[in-house]
C-alpha cells in the first residue's frame, strides 16, 4: 500500500513544484499541488501534467487522486 509521502515524492520527482501537499489512505489521495507548469493551462491539461508526472504508477498503484492545481500566483492569492 502507497504512503502520501511516496505519492508526493512521485510527483515531486516529476514536476517542478513551488508547494506540494498529499494526504490519503493508501488507495485515495488528496494533493494540492503548485507548479509554474501550469501557467496558460486549464484545469484538465494540468491534471493531464499531473498524470503525466506519475506515468503507469496512476494505473497500477493509485486508484484515486482528487487535486487541486494551482499556479504560484493563484497559490499566493489564497492566502
Amino acid at each position: 500500500m502507497l504512503s502520501p509521502d511516496t505519492v508526493r515524492q512521485y510527483i515531486a520527482d516529476n514536476l517542478p513544484c513551488e508547494h506540494l501537499e498529499v494526504s490519503g489512505d493508501g488507495a485515495h489521495f488528496e494533493a494540492v499541488i503548485v507548479s509554474t507548469q501550469f501557467t496558460g493551462k486549464n484545469r484538465v491539461q494540468r491534471h493531464q501534467e499531473v498524470y503525466k508526472a506519475l506515468g503507469e504508477r496512476m494505473r497500477e498503484e493509485i486508484h484515486a487522486l482528487s487535486m487541486q492545481t494551482l499556479t504560484p500566483d493563484e497559490w499566493r492569492a489564497r492566502g
